[in-house]
């Protein structure tokens, strides 16, 4: 549990006005978690770390009741009311008698040991340590039976399950992280789920799944991307060979290369060389505000197995007439 010093503002957190727009929240968000991405610093906690506050900063201004009761509670985490273990005397005006069904805008910040624990009780995250209570018993008369003859009876009542966070793991091919939907899932406690999955998901991602762990808790799910036999990911570029054959090597034209979204005609132009490579603009993986990344595609010149005797005999002669001599700096 933190103490009232180390109490966290999600808008200076995000580099934003407290009247940002939801939208200009979003776009702050995308840049600055592509920034700390930990694929993109590997190895380093410092952006790790920065990485889970701009998620923790964002779930939270991203949710308007959420943002609301942060915004409206913030403003007392300066009262005296918080000591940061120790209970003080309540400001005035705290406390005030409530009904049972207590309301977040009633809260006493007179009951929590420091601010944080308060505001994640107003907006709803649940951050103090559950304690077990044991079994209560209750004691009634039986309504059949005559005044000389009642029953006691007990109903126990079980204790509540601690609240507890889970991770698992979840591998997916790159179309699926790519085009993202409805995914099932089995946990290990034998549960199946069925999760709408966001698109252009990549490995060591954590998507977060609230109320879905034990008790009430959150279920994390860290996502990896199985390697694809085809296409390779390079940030947000996307890598592929293609072979084409020694006539369409020399003479050019229009092949046909695979992307995520399907094939697609490409130019390639007279004499290219194996291993050369040409680029397909925003046939990538997606970034951000509905970018994308480039596709990178390398020819590879091959050569056929097995000939007709027709293209024996065009080869034939080809080789009579040719006058490309590759190795005549060598001689």
């Amino acid at each position: 549990m933190q103490n009232l010093q180390n109490f966290r503002d999600y808008y200076e957190i995000l580099g934003v006005n407290k009247d940002a727009s939801s939208e200009e929240i979003k776009k702050v968000y995308r840049r600055l978690a592509r920034q700390y991405h930990p694929d993109l610093n590997p190895g380093n906690k410092e952006a790790e770390e920065k990485f889970k506050v701009v998620g923790e900063a964002y779930e939270i201004l991203s949710d308007p009741s959420r943002r609301s009761h942060y915004d409206q509670f913030s403003r007392y985490w300066k009262q005296k009311g918080f000591t940061g273990g120790k209970q003080t005397p309540k400001p005035k005006g705290w406390g005030e008698p409530r009904t049972n069904g207590r309301s977040n805008q009633n809260v006493d910040p007179g009951e929590f040991p420091d601010f944080e624990s308060f505001i994640n009780q107003v907006i709803g995250v649940s951050s103090r340590k559950e304690t077990k209570k044991p079994p209560t018993t209750t004691t009634n008369s039986d309504p059949f039976s005559t005044p000389r003859s009642k029953v006691a009876y007990t109903v126990n009542t079980p204790p509540r399950t601690p609240r507890r966070d889970i991770e698992a793991r979840l591998t997916l091919p790159l179309e699926k992280a790519y085009q993202g939907g409805n995914e099932r899932i089995r946990l290990e406690d034998g549960r199946s789920l069925e999760v709408t999955m966001p698109p252009a998901m990549v490995t060591g991602q954590t998507i977060r799944l609230r109320n879905q762990g034990i008790g009430g808790g959150d279920l994390y799910l860290k996502i990896t991307v199985e390697p694809h036999p085809l296409f390779k990911l390079e940030g947000a570029n996307i890598f592929c060979q293609i072979p084409v054959t020694p006539s369409e090597a020399v003479l050019g034209g229009q092949v046909e290369a695979p992307t995520l979204d399907g094939p697609v005609k490409m130019t390639i132009p007279p004499a290219v060389r194996s291993g050369q490579r040409f680029r397909l603009a925003n046939k990538g993986y997606p970034i951000e505000d509905g970018k994308r990344g480039d596709q990178l595609v390398e020819v590879q010149i091959v050569t056929p197995k097995n000939i007709t005797d027709e293209e024996r005999e065009l080869y034939e002669k080809l080789r009579e007439v040719e006058s490309f001599k590759p190795r005549a700096d060598l001689i």
